[in-house]
């Protein structure tokens, strides 16, 4: 290279999505490019003074650390702070290969208090009945594609859960804890419901954790129910490979006929769904329902037990649901012509 030389680069180079960065770059000196803040700002669905709320896409990591500097924490504190002196830092955590709704505060106060409420609803209460009324009615729920029916159509799944590790504690996995105990278990609660018939061989299940444990809905799926994810390889390893090499002749629940998959034709987008050869997690988090945190914060971070007088007019709460990934619309376009 000499002073002068220009250099020519393809569309596809200067207008590339996110980039992944494999050399060691410190949080604090990360500046996002401009396509990746347009991205991520096409992510969000809801900005207030308190929180953001955006919509994850698949196969991209929450949390970083030394090998991942794309990730949802720090690229969002980047470039989503909206004049703020700090980004926004994450109330939760979804799963790597998991979409759907994740909750980030925008101030101290907000983080702090809708983490304690994602903890467990009894930190989160104060004095104020009107906001504890508010945390009472929190909730999540995802939708789930798995492979089989569980036994009965809802229940609560009530099932401790236990981190082991492998590989001499360089990996780690989450099992059902044993019911003499063992050191570490944690509780897990899960309430589901089954959406329609088995199609393929799999079902549509709505899932609401009441517990919010690592893995908590993807072992319960698997181990408790006995119907993993379509997409879990980690929990559903075996279950997948007789899947995929069985046939699984269907019937309409009305008519009786056969029923047959609606395969639409050149559509790459099939990659990942449940069409494909090595379908991704079909795990999303669709729907979530949280106090609406602004009604009682100043902008100063003041907290009001009862409302900032001004935000009187404002809803206690806050609803949010999200569009399912490409992926997973595939799947419930092919596999959803009888669900209740």
């Amino acid at each position: 290279m000499e002073p002068g030389m220009r250099i020519h680069l393809p569309v596809s180079v200067a207008e590339g999505e996110i980039k992944r960065r494999y050399e060691t770059i410190p949080t604090a000196t990360l500046h996002p490019n401009k396509d990746e803040i347009e991205y991520l700002k096409r992510l969000v669905i809801h900005r207030d003074s308190a929180i953001l709320v955006l919509n994850k896409p698949p196969k991209v990591p929450m949390k970083g650390h030394l090998p991942v500097h794309n990730s949802m924490d720090v690229l969002a504190a980047a470039a989503l702070s909206y004049g703020n002196e700090e980004g926004p830092k994450l109330v939760h955590r979804l799963d790597r290969e998991s979409s759907g709704l994740i909750l980030m505060g925008r101030t101290k106060e907000s983080f702090t208090r809708l983490h304690w409420l994602f903890t467990s609803i009894n930190l989160a209460r104060t004095t104020s009945q009107t906001w504890n009324k508010a945390c009472e009615a929190y909730m999540q729920k995802y939708w789930a594609l798995v492979i089989g029916t569980p036994k009965e159509r809802e229940g609560v799944i009530s099932a401790p859960i236990s981190k082991v590790l492998l590989d001499d504690g360089k990996a780690e996995r989450v099992i059902l804890a044993h019911p003499s105990g063992i050191d570490g278990a944690q509780e897990a609660i899960t309430e589901y419901r089954v959406m329609g018939p088995t199609i393929n061989g799999c079902s549509w299940i709505e899932l609401r954790p009441l517990t919010g444990r690592k893995h908590q809905l993807r072992v319960h799926c698997a181990e408790a129910l006995g119907t993993p994810i379509v997409g879990d390889y980690r929990y559903g390893w075996f279950v997948h490979q007789r899947w995929k090499q069985n046939p699984h002749p269907d019937f309409e629940p009305f008519t009786g006929e056969p029923y047959k998959l609606r395969r639409p034709e050149g559509l790459e987008v099939q990659k990942g769904s449940v069409l494909s050869k090595v379908p991704l997690l079909h795990l999303h988090c669709r729907e979530m329902v949280i106090p609406n945190i602004a009604k009682f914060l100043s902008s100063t971070g003041e907290w009001h037990d009862h409302g900032a007088p001004w935000a009187k007019e404002k809803p206690s709460l806050l609803r949010f649901i999200a569009p399912m990934s490409p992926h997973m619309k595939i799947s419930w376009n092919v596999m959803s012509s009888y669900l209740v």
